[in-house]
């Protein structure tokens, strides 16, 4: 069982790559208010190899809170909010909470795991260089209909509530990466992209966009 404590009396590690996924733990860690050693680690060669330890599935982010290490993004996202629960960074109503873990575990798996994966890693799908190419078709024509849901889905600039969540900082991941694939996502996501507005606007994602040394992708409504 996870140990609880309060933000001022916990020892937290975020272990990051610049501009990954782990974009949005950092960015949730701020909204906590909570003290913690930001720990950056260079991935893109493979996983360091003097840390491997800490997490056997050679990925990032990488939570440590009070000597519990926590690994996948819905689970370090739940433990941040549970350092500060006044702030109800996983949704305030008992709907809106459910809402929460349905969108974050459909960014994991169906846009992060499914599209991207098929984008950035074909290797993960097929032993067979000459599928690489299919492969990364489909994971386009899959990270668009992702997309395109999320645009479906949004009603306001949050994606849950009336109020910032876990899922806000986690859809803000997605838009930088899909921006820097050369999507247009202002003229083909308003919705989306007023939700990425009003996300650059608060101190704790400007502070985490400066800490990593990464662009925002700031849409031009």
């Amino acid at each position: 069982m996870l140990r609880r404590s309060s933000v001022a009396m916990s020892n937290i590690k975020l272990y990051y790559s610049p501009g990954a996924c782990s974009l949005a733990p950092h960015i949730l860690l701020r909204e906590a208010d909570a003290k913690a050693e930001i720990i950056k680690l260079s991935v893109k060669k493979g996983f360091p190899e003097d840390h491997r330890d800490l997490n056997p599935k050679l990925r990032v982010p990488i939570l440590v809170l009070n000597g519990d290490t926590i690994t996948e993004n819905p689970a370090i996202m739940t433990a941040i909010a549970q350092l500060a629960p006044g702030k109800h960074l996983m949704g305030e109503t008992d709907l809106e909470k459910v809402r929460v873990y349905e969108y974050m575990n459909y960014l994991s798996s169906s846009v992060h795991t499914q599209a991207w994966g098929q984008i950035l890693r074909p290797h993960r799908y097929s032993d067979d260089e000459a599928a690489y190419a299919g492969i990364k078709a489909k994971g386009f024509k899959n990270l668009i209909q992702s997309l395109d849901y999320v645009e479906s889905t949004l009603k306001g600039v949050h994606a849950v509530g009336a109020k910032f969540t876990a899922v806000d900082a986690y859809l803000y991941v997605f838009y930088r990466w899909a921006s820097s694939a050369g999507i247009d996502m202002a003229a083909k996501y308003p919705k989306y992209s007023s939700l990425v507005v009003e996300l650059l606007s608060r101190k704790s994602v400007q502070e985490a966009l400066k800490a990593e040394e990464v662009p925002s992708f700031a849409p031009n409504l």
